[in-house]
């Protein structure tokens, strides 16, 4: 207890130490290098997933190359890309670790999302005259926008919690307390630093469970509260691939 009452105390005792970032610094570069990862992953993933999930083409490529990128180490990865690229290019060897971390569980999320909907409200909207567009931002990104920010909410913890090896290489954020404080056998430090990052990631996935409650469509949300169901077993896979677990596990 007295290592996390240290550890307590040394956060809010406003002056981390000689050769550390103040803590509002440091989150920031946290959120920075997260926020920049996640909006360049999405902007390759979510248009590649729509497509997949409205066309049904790519599905099992899809799946084999995002079951590949999870099984990349990240720290491997990022000390590959920074001997590559040089260490001029260090934020740039960061932020393409983080993105091929992120791609998997956008993509999963944009293609289930499309896949959850049920095929006879796509059926209607054929019969009622609509154009593939049409079908396309009115049914298909309303209704599969729920997966798609449980997506974007699994790639951002993953990368929020990941970001703290780029102070392995220097680039600063949380982890600076965490690697600095091992040798130095500060231990509140580095209880600290680590208390830092997990409430950070509570906070956020805190927001986007919000914000994954607000985007369901208001006549969904009415219509689950009038006639509650079990889900079914496409949901629960397609809820499953967002976040990156087996879909297996979703079966009974």
């Amino acid at each position: 207890m007295n290592l996390f009452a240290d550890a307590i105390a040394w956060i809010f005792s406003g002056t981390p130490g000689t050769g550390f970032d103040s803590i509002p610094v440091a989150i920031g570069v946290q959120l920075l290098y997260t926020v920049i990862s996640v909006v360049i992953a999405a902007a390759i993933a979510v248009p590649l997933g729509w497509y997949i999930g409205h066309t049904g083409k790519g599905r099992e490529i899809a799946v084999s190359i995002s079951g590949a990128a999870r099984a990349i180490p990240s720290f491997g990865l990022l000390i590959l890309l920074t001997l590559l690229l040089g260490v001029l290019h260090k934020p740039e060897a960061a932020v393409i670790s983080f993105v091929v971390l992120a791609i998997p569980s956008l993509l999963a999320g944009a293609y289930t999302g499309f896949e959850a909907i049920d095929r006879r409200v796509i059926d209607a909207g054929r019969s009622m005259g609509m154009t593939e567009a049409q079908i396309l931002w009115r049914i298909e990104v309303p209704l599969g926008l729920p997966l798609l920010v449980g997506g974007i909410r699994a790639a951002t913890l993953q990368v929020l919690a990941t970001v703290t090896i780029a102070a392995y290489i220097g680039l600063g954020g949380l982890g600076q307390y965490i690697i600095a404080a091992i040798p130095l056998r500060r231990f509140d430090i580095l209880i600290g630093g680590a208390l830092l990052v997990a409430v950070l990631a509570l906070v956020i996935d805190g927001l986007f469970a919000l914000l994954q409650h607000l985007v369901v469509p208001r006549g969904i949300r009415a219509a689950g509260a009038a006639s509650p169901r079990a889900r079914s077993a496409r949901e629960r896979r397609a809820e499953a691939l967002a976040v990156g677990a087996p879909a297996s596990s979703t079966t009974s």
